[in-house]
């Protein structure tokens, strides 16, 4: 199990959403980085990073902040938020962005995704899947799809991207523990993909369920944050 901590920003600062409602945000740092340097110092080999601005705005607000990361600190980021378009990829990766992480377009869009996965080693990629009730959502959570977990899961494997950032919406910043049987039953229907467990994590325990059923990725933030988790604890599994 490798622990993944997340970092959300808005104006430059890490902050966190409570089922990603904008209008849920709680501040945590006015220093992104020096959060950075803590999770590099206790171990963690990768972070993941969402401009939550960009997420809505298309316009990418914080690639001072990854620049400064990645000249710094030998970390790999995940990064989403904003990109959609084949330059967005060029300009994240000239920064040296090591995963990309798709979401809505990869459902809206999916002609102009398969020329971005066709221009980089795919294994690059993170496709974020939000699910409803195992379906996924969009467009910030604001647009439902009839699409199940499975379906997408299906289609884009079939493309050779296997690794998918999961959050179910129900359990996201609620700190009441994660979806481990709808993880469980994915990992068992397909078990060639790196499945990244996102959302509702609020102990040490929870992470242990998810191990124990063989998930190999989580994605940790407001259980640190609201000091739930330790770092100590965490960096066990960095």
């Amino acid at each position: 199990m490798l622990v993944i901590p997340a970092i959300d920003i808005i104006e430059n600062k890490a902050v966190r959403l409570s089922k990603g409602d904008f209008n849920s945000v709680k501040q945590y740092s006015e220093n992104p980085l020096e959060l950075v340097k803590q999770f590099y110092d206790a171990g963690f080999k990768r972070i993941h990073i969402v401009d939550l601005e960009a997420s809505k705005s298309g316009s990418f607000t914080c690639l001072n902040l990854l620049e400064e990361i990645k000249n710094t600190l030998e970390i790999e980021i995940q990064f989403g938020g904003g990109i959609r378009k084949l330059n967005d990829l060029k300009l994240l990766d000239n920064i040296g962005i090591d995963y990309f992480i798709l979401g809505s377009i990869t459902v809206k869009e999916e002609a102009v995704v398969k020329s971005m996965i066709d221009l980089f080693d795919k294994s690059k990629f993170i496709f974020a899947a939000d699910v409803l009730d195992e379906k996924i959502k969009v467009s910030g959570w604001t647009e439902s799809t009839n699409i199940s977990l499975n379906e997408y899961i299906q289609k884009w494997s079939g493309q050779n991207i296997f690794n998918y950032l999961c959050t179910d919406i129900n359990k996201d910043g609620m700190l009441k523990g994660p979806n481990t049987e709808l993880y469980k039953k994915t990992i068992s229907k397909f078990p060639n993909i790196n499945l990244i467990a996102s959302g509702g994590i609020s102990r040490i325990g929870d992470i242990i369920k998810l191990q124990e059923e063989r998930i190999k990725y989580a994605v940790v933030g407001k259980a640190f944050y609201e000091g739930k988790i330790s770092i100590e604890e965490l960096s066990n599994f960095a």
